[in-house]
């Protein structure tokens, strides 16, 4: 490697944030649209002071009575975030996109989605925080409900 490259390498590591955190969540909330049903799922990411990178996985459960049917996301998510905590709350807004997969009876369709929402992370003792979020789906491809919204309330290990 030569010199020139060297500096270029130095310099962008000067660049880089000295300090990262990633963090894990499981939550349990509802999915309202087109009927109320319980949602569960995981979210793991990392970020450098103000944006983090997320996955997250979540599953609705099937309604045959309301028509309602299952709903599977697996999503990539990017965060913008206050810097630290205020008064023990740290407000983000979030976007991102991935696969989906609904289901009613014997009808299936899987496609791509995409998701936009925030939340707050409430701190409440040493690395455990409260996470509370709130997202739309866009889903595309021939989904019975193309607009569904979730909330959630989850533990959230910051590490």
């Amino acid at each position: 490697m030569g010199t020139r490259a060297r500096l270029v390498l130095l310099a962008l590591l000067c660049l880089l944030p000295s300090r990262a955190s990633a963090d894990i969540t499981a939550f349990l909330g509802s999915t309202p649209s087109p009927a109320n049903r319980a949602v569960k799922g995981f979210a793991a990411g990392a970020g450098l002071i103000i944006i983090a990178f997320e996955f997250e996985y979540a599953n609705a459960g099937e309604d045959p009575v309301s028509s309602a049917p299952a709903l599977w996301t697996g999503m990539g998510n990017v965060l913008l975030q206050t810097p630290v905590a205020i008064a023990g709350i740290q407000p983000y807004v979030t976007t991102g996109g991935g696969l989906y997969r609904e289901r009613l009876g014997e009808r299936q369709e899987t496609s791509f989605g995409v998701n936009a929402g925030g939340g707050v992370k409430v701190s409440v003792a040493g690395p455990l925080r409260l996470r509370l979020d709130y997202r739309v789906f866009t889903l595309s491809g021939d989904p019975l409900h193309g607009r569904v919204h979730r909330i959630y309330a989850g533990a959230n290990l910051k590490f």
